[in-house]
């Protein structure tokens, strides 16, 4: 939701006003230049293991890729004829946004959010597989198969059940999006 936010209110102002866009638009081609999950262990290795850095590391990552759906729906929005014959008027600049430009940008925004919300998910697994997410005493998905590694010879469903729930999950979110 934090990313959607964010990456809303950047797509916007960078999608309408044509100074903002190439600027914008070159910060998050770098962003996205960087794999979300080195992104993402940077991140948390910048703060202290723990909820917040998590939440910093999936959100971070997420941010430009909203931002490039948001200024592409923007852009078309922003040519049709009501939005020209609004701002003929003198409409003010953020009415006109919130009126006009911004309800057309929620269908695909909410597309956008199950896919970001699956990716968090496994975002938040790979973490804590490896140690640098929530901390081990939180039972999570991530940190039960990195605490049944140690016994995966003998108990190798301590791994196999998480994974497969996890696999669902994502599978699940990722279905609710494309329905």
């Amino acid at each position: 939701i934090i990313s959607i936010a964010v990456g809303l209110l950047i797509g916007l102002v960078s999608g309408f006003f044509r100074w903002a866009d190439p600027i914008i638009m070159r910060i998050m081609d770098g962003m996205m230049a960087i794999p979300g999950i080195l992104l993402a262990i940077a991140l948390v290795s910048l703060f202290r293991a723990g909820l917040p850095a998590v939440i910093v590391a999936i959100t971070v990552p997420e941010i430009p890729r909203v931002v490039r759906l948001v200024r592409s729906v923007v852009l078309t929005v922003r040519e049709e004829p009501y939005v020209e014959a609004a701002v003929t008027v003198g409409t003010p600049t953020l009415k006109l946004l919130w009126r006009h430009v911004l309800p057309n940008t929620i269908a695909p925004l909410i597309v956008q959010g199950t896919f970001i919300c699956a990716s968090a998910i496994l975002v938040e697994a790979i973490l804590s597989f490896l140690g640098i997410g929530i901390p081990p005493e939180t039972p999570t998905w991530g940190n039960i198969m990195s605490e049944g590694r140690a016994v995966f010879r003998i108990f190798p469903h301590n791994i196999l059940y998480p994974g497969v729930f996890l696999a669902l999950t994502v599978l699940a979110v990722n279905m609710l999006g494309d329905g």
